[in-house]
């Protein structure tokens, strides 16, 4: 009896060994001793398939991360350093699978179908712990920026991502570097800092229109 993790292998090896995907559900049920309706039951398509491999990383690393002592303790910056770190170690577990299906993907500006659940699933963890970070005033909350931070982290595991399967460097080195040089200026650009603490003026003089005339100050 098939299953979904049985399925996951066989499409792996499958496509690592033939370069390509199967020419159809069928040659690929044959093949691994399985019938069509098995494969069915789990993925309407081998692109469903294949976004479920990807997705599946991301959970089994929410999952691990989820399961330190110290989660409930690290801020939001250090979740996710934490995921990225976990994910990216997990993905070298699989790692010419993942070589073969980056680089078939089209180059565009849009995310490829391919990691559609991989992102939702992603974006759900970036949504909770920037929440945190917000309401723990570890982050700034500026009008409408802050619904943004998750694509910008999102951005900023799409760059991680192709800067590793281009990463030649010994156990990936930099890798992690790129991983914490990304991570933390993206956070700093989160946090508060003066740009904020002059548009809450800005907001103040609004408030308060018609100090300067007050005050008799020209300009």
């Amino acid at each position: 009896m098939a299953t979904i993790e049985s399925i996951q292998k066989a499409y792996v090896d499958y496509v690592l060994t033939e370069g390509a995907e199967p020419k159809s559900v069928y040659i690929f049920a044959k093949k691994n001793k399985m019938t069509e309706a098995e494969f069915y039951n789990y993925f309407g398509s081998f692109r469903a398939l294949e976004q479920n491999i990807w997705a599946d990383t991301a959970k089994k690393t929410l999952t691990e991360i989820k399961e330190q002592e110290v989660w409930a303790q690290y801020s939001a910056r250090e979740k996710a350093l934490s995921f990225f770190y976990a994910f990216f170690e997990l993905l070298k577990q699989q790692r010419s699978f993942a070589v073969y299906s980056v680089n078939k993907q089209p180059r565009t500006l849009s995310t490829p179908p391919v990691f559609a659940e991989l992102q939702e699933a992603f974006e759900n963890f970036c949504t909770e712990i920037l929440n945190e970070g917000l309401e723990s005033g570890e982050l700034s909350d500026r009008k409408f920026f802050s619904k943004r931070y998750k694509d910008a982290l999102w951005v900023q595991f799409g760059f991680v991502l192709h800067f590793w399967i281009n990463d030649s460097s010994t156990g990936f080195e930099k890798t992690d570097e790129a991983i914490e040089k990304g991570i933390n200026v993206t956070f700093d650009l989160f946090q508060r800092s003066p740009i904020d603490n002059l548009f809450e003026y800005g907001k103040f003089l609004a408030k308060n229109g018609g100090i300067k005339e007050k005050m008799g100050f020209g300009v």
